[in-house]
C-alpha cells in the first residue's frame, strides 16, 4: 500500500471576495496563510513524513505548500511545478463577483459554468492581457486554454498522474500535491470512479488534507480528510494565537 496526500490551498485573497479566479495568480488570504500552517501542523500531528512535493504554477497552492513544509520542517524536499495541476480556466468569467454574475446571467447559468462536468464557461478573448498565451510561465504551450470545462481539466490532469504521480509511488516515493478546488476534483472523479453528474456536487475543502491509500496498480483502496472543518478551525485558531505570540 501506499499514500498521497492532496491539499487544495488556503482560502485565497478571491476566494474570500467570491471572484472567479482560474489561472489569475491571486495570493492566499490571512485566513488562508493560517489554513496552510495548520494543515502543515495536522500532517505532522499524524506522522506524515513525505519526500517529494507538487503543485501548479500559481501562487496560492505554491505558497500553501510551502507553509506546511515549514510547519513540518521539511522545506529540503524537492518540488515540481508543473501548469497540469492549475485551476481550471474560468474563462471570461475570471475576476468577476459570482454573485453579481448570478444576476445577472441567472443561478442555473452559473451553477452548470461552474459544476456542468462538460460545461466551459464563455471563453477569454485571445488578446487579453490576462490570457495565459501572454504570461511568461506559459511560453511554449502550443494550447493554452482560453475557457475550461471540468472535463477539459481531467485530460490534463490524469496523463500527470500516471506519467509522474504513479512512477513516484512505484518508486516507493511519498508525495505531497498541493492544488487546487477543481483540478484536485478531476483527479478524485478518477480515483473514485465518480459519475458526471456526482462530481457536480463534490466540494473540497480549502486547507484540509485529503489522505489516499493506494493499491500496487495504483487504485484508490481508502481515503479520508485528516480534518473535519471544526477541528481545522480549532488548528487555525491556534496556529493565528502562535503567530500573534511570536510575530511570524
Amino acid at each position: 500500500m501506499s499514500k498521497v496526500i492532496l491539499v487544495r490551498h488556503g482560502q485565497s485573497t478571491w476566494n474570500r471576495e467570491n471572484r472567479f479566479t482560474g489561472w489569475m495568480d491571486v495570493d492566499l488570504s490571512e485566513q488562508g496563510v493560517q489554513e496552510a500552517r495548520a494543515a502543515g501542523v495536522a500532517l505532522k500531528t499524524a506522522g506524515f513524513e513525505f519526500d517529494i512535493a507538487l503543485t501548479s504554477y500559481l501562487k496560492r497552492a505554491i505558497r500553501t505548500l510551502w507553509l506546511i513544509m515549514e510547519e513540518m520542517d521539511r522545506m529540503w524536499i524537492p518540488v515540481d511545478t508543473d501548469w497540469r495541476l492549475n485551476e481550471r480556466h474560468y474563462g471570461a468569467l475570471q475576476g468577476l463577483n459570482k454573485k453579481e454574475t448570478v444576476e445577472r446571467h441567472g443561478k442555473e447559468q452559473v451553477r452548470q459554468w461552474r459544476r456542468g462536468y462538460a460545461v466551459r464557461p464563455p471563453a477569454l478573448d485571445a488578446d487579453d492581457p490576462t490570457h495565459p498565451s501572454k504570461d511568461p510561465r506559459y511560453r511554449g504551450m502550443q494550447h493554452a486554454p482560453s475557457s475550461e470545462s471540468l472535463a477539459d481539466t481531467l485530460e490534463r490532469v490524469i496523463p500527470y498522474w500516471r506519467d509522474k504521480v504513479l512512477p513516484l509511488l512505484e518508486q516507493g516515493r511519498q508525495p505531497i500535491i498541493s492544488a487546487h478546488g477543481n483540478s484536485l476534483r478531476a483527479l478524485i472523479k478518477h480515483l473514485d470512479g465518480l459519475s458526471d453528474e456526482a462530481i457536480m456536487e463534490l466540494n473540497v475543502p480549502t486547507g484540509i488534507p485529503l489522505v489516499y491509500e493506494l493499491d500496487a496498480q495504483g487504485r484508490a483502496v481508502s481515503r479520508s480528510y485528516l480534518a473535519d472543518e471544526e477541528t481545522l478551525n480549532t488548528a487555525v485558531n491556534e496556529v493565528a494565537n502562535q503567530t500573534a505570540v511570536i510575530g511570524r
